[in-house]
């Protein structure tokens, strides 16, 4: 889930003039918060100042200067109280970085971060491509069809639905487009495929300011009608990552599909899901047990307050604080704040996450299911997985596995923070589409059983 209720730096600025110095360009390094590490990349021109954070997929955010020499530079970021001084030492930006009045040590070397995404198919490519659109009640919906060569009648063809959180039909998140690289590897090996934006993003037409998940369920249930109708495909199934995964299950719950692979698909109810998102980051950058405790008790309340209102909320942070003190914990004034933008959060993706199950759905889909997770994510926790494997019908056809190493991106990574996805060069571990290709080759072949 790409959506998260708390951020632990957020790096949003508003910046001003910067004059002309020896020290213009490109500056980047490794801010150390904890155990967690974050890529800052300091634009110095005669025009301005600029922050980047590649981690966080934000870019070009300007900088308010308080002071720029040929060796030192010092900078506001109001936005989020904080700032950053540093001067120039045997070639380097070193100095420190401050926000809520707590300092870290921050050195910049010259240079741009060099991104680099060796998965990613470039052209040409040795298929076919086919961009199409089809339609969703008020929306137009645009994607790219990938076919084998050598395809016929009974190619199979799967549908990719998108995590939270709008993507385009490469799912593309900090330059990593897995979409692509899923297609690309399925294309290679008889397989073709169905990726599209989401609605209101990219190419795609539609409101997606009210849409929740029961929408972008529609969305895909067009897609599927839409490959339906063209009859130029053997089985259909569905490929759904994240809340795609949820997606999944519901159209395999209804018999819209003919086999359904959902990857780290959730199977708790969201306000369950998104409290223990929020305690595995807040234990991963070194909380306090107790401190964890009261934020996430006191975070269930506000879930609670959000979704089933007693009474109305007239000062968010006096609620927040009060809830804190009536569960007798103690939180920084911080964690209050975030708790009371929690509950004033006008959301309506959020206000549906947090009451839908996708256990029943689950629970009575009859297709061939494959439903696999990481042991390392973080976003969706692998617990998921053997509930998804305590609710489905038994069937010899359905594969539910947890990979080790893996993140919720499906990349081998070290601790599994979404901080490291960014820096991760791998898109989606190898043996993982090696897997989807021989599991929907199983449910796709001609003596299989239906």
């Amino acid at each position: 889930m790409k959506r998260a209720l708390i951020a632990l730096i957020w790096l949003t600025c508003i910046c001003m003039t910067v004059l002309a110095t020896n020290i213009t360009g490109s500056w980047n390094g490794k801010l150390v918060v904890g155990p967690q590490s974050l890529t800052i990349v300091l634009n110095i021109s005669d025009n301005g100042c600029t922050l980047d954070s590649p981690d966080q997929s934000v870019k070009g955010i300007q900088c308010e200067t308080k002071h720029l020499s040929s060796d030192s530079i010092s900078v506001n970021i109001p936005a989020i109280g904080a700032n950053y001084a540093a001067k120039l030492t045997n070639g380097k930006l070193s100095g420190q970085f401050t926000q809520m009045g707590i300092s870290f040590p921050l050195e910049l070397q010259p240079g741009e971060v060099v991104i680099e995404r060796p998965q990613t198919p470039r052209p040409p490519f040795d298929y076919e491509t086919r961009e199409v659109t089809f339609a969703s009640n008020d929306a137009t919906l645009s994607g790219t069809i990938t076919i084998p060569h050598n395809h016929n009648n009974s190619t199979p063809i799967v549908l990719m639905v998108t995590g939270s959180g709008l993507q385009n039909r490469d799912e593309e998140v900090f330059g990593h487009r897995p979409f692509a690289v899923i297609a690309d590897y399925l294309a290679h090996n008889g397989i073709a495929s169905l990726r599209y934006d989401d609605r209101g993003y990219g190419n795609s037409t539609g409101n997606a300011s009210q849409a929740t998940t029961a929408d972008f369920g529609n969305d895909a249930a067009a897609g599927i009608k839409y490959l339906k109708e063209l009859n130029q495909f053997g089985k259909i199934g569905i490929l759904g990552h994240s809340e795609g995964g949820l997606i999944a299950f519901r159209l395999a719950a209804s018999g819209d599909v003919d086999f359904a692979i959902a990857l780290a698909s959730p199977a708790m109810r969201g306000d369950s899901l998104m409290l223990a998102q929020n305690e595995s980051l807040l234990r991963l950058n070194g909380m306090p047990q107790p401190l964890i405790d009261s934020y996430i008790n006191a975070l269930a309340a506000i879930f609670n307050q959000r979704t089933n209102p007693s009474h109305h909320i007239t000062n968010a942070m006096a609620f927040a604080d009060s809830v804190v003190t009536a569960q007798g914990g103690k939180l920084p004034h911080t964690a209050i704040e975030n708790l009371a933008a929690v509950l004033e959060e006008k959301n309506t993706w959020i206000d549906y996450f947090l009451t839908y199950s996708p256990r029943a759905d689950i629970a009575t889909v009859q297709c061939p299911v494959m439903a696999i997770g990481g042991n390392k994510d973080m976003q969706v926790p692998p617990t998921n997985i053997e509930i998804i494997k305590s609710l489905l019908p038994a069937d010899k056809r359905n594969l539910i596995k947890t990979y080790d190493g893996l993140n919720h991106l499906f990349q081998h990574c070290n601790t599994g923070s979404p901080m490291e996805y960014n820096a991760i060069t791998e898109t989606f571990a190898p043996e993982v589409m090696q897997e989807i290709t021989r599991w929907i080759k199983t449910q796709t072949a001609k003596n299989s059983v239906d």
